[in-house]
């Protein structure tokens, strides 16, 4: 095993509604997010971390703000390639006082929700432009972040009752558990520079698709078959440098191809969040452990 000596963490069962009464909890809805799973991927990771927490594909968060929240993890270097999310997790961690603010001029209608995103987000200060990010969040249909060839955010109006569009308390224990992370835009080979024995890496890319009819396409990006066949040899990598390792994905072929060797759990999730709704509902996923396992074949 690579992280030698070190105890497996009790699973727990804490809605998000509870660890968000605890401490910190994710304040953006995020497709692919890790909250209900939380159980499986934690007691899978060392309960005592003694180096550095990196996660390459943030999105909501859910596994940072629940390590941070138990006290598990002292510092972080956390990272994404989609420059709006990692914007907002700045601003709410060095300018919450202004985001808080910002988010006081939005409401739940319909024409104010069309107007701001249309604004241009380079026009805006980083405290505005945070506050645009989690208002279009909340109020956006489905809580999807999509953008259209031109870059442009292009998810239509969510017809919420009432949604809680600043959260206060919320974003207050987020900004707390930010303060000790590193964040940055980045692709997760860059991330990844360094890690060594006594860190922990949590990857969770852009998973590859269920079916033929699917694509590779991504919030970020194109993270095609080679991207995933990089990501690979960037995982035995940290592997060989003494990290402990894990990683998520779809249960597919490809994904079981590309980690032969290593130690695979099959896990159930429900996806709510898809643009199509034949892609929600029960999906079989893998984790992925950075721990060799022997062949059947060999006595």
């Amino acid at each position: 095993m690579i992280v030698r000596g070190a105890r497996v963490a009790p699973k727990t069962t804490l809605s998000l509604r509870g660890r968000r009464k605890l401490g910190a909890a994710p304040f953006l809805k995020w497709a692919g997010g890790k909250g209900q799973l939380l159980a499986q991927i934690l007691a899978r990771m060392p309960r005592e971390i003694v180096g550095t927490y990196v996660e390459p594909f943030l999105g909501g968060g859910a596994v940072f703000f629940e390590l941070a929240r138990s006290g598990r993890i002292k510092r972080a270097r956390l990272s994404d390639r989609n420059p709006e999310l990692v914007g907002t997790y700045e601003a709410v961690r060095d300018e919450l006082p202004a985001v808080i603010r910002a988010l006081g001029a939005h409401r739940n209608d319909e024409a104010h929700y069309y107007e701001v995103r249309a604004l241009d987000p380079g026009t805006l200060s980083i405290a505005e432009r945070a506050a645009r990010m989690i208002f279009l969040n909340r109020v956006g249909y489905n809580g999807l972040y999509r953008v259209n060839s031109q870059g442009l955010f292009n998810v239509p109006f969510g017809r919420y009752r009432n949604p809680k569009i600043c959260d206060v308390e919320g974003l207050t224990h987020a900004s707390k558990a930010l303060q000790i992370a590193d964040i940055a835009v980045a692709d997760f080979a860059e991330t990844c520079a360094g890690v060594g024995v006594g860190d922990v890496v949590y990857l969770d890319p852009p998973y590859v698709p269920m079916s033929k009819t699917s694509n590779f396409t991504s919030y970020s990006g194109r993270f095609d078959e080679a991207e995933h066949r990089r990501l690979a040899a960037t995982f035995a990598e940290l592997v060989e440098r003494g990290a402990f390792v894990l990683l998520s994905n779809s249960d597919t072929k490809l994904s079981r191809s590309l980690y032969t060797g290593y130690k695979i759990a099959t896990v159930e999730a429900t996806r709510a969040i898809n643009s199509k709704v034949d892609k929600r509902g029960v999906v079989r996923e893998v984790l992925v452990q950075g721990l060799r396992v022997r062949p059947r074949n060999v006595a």
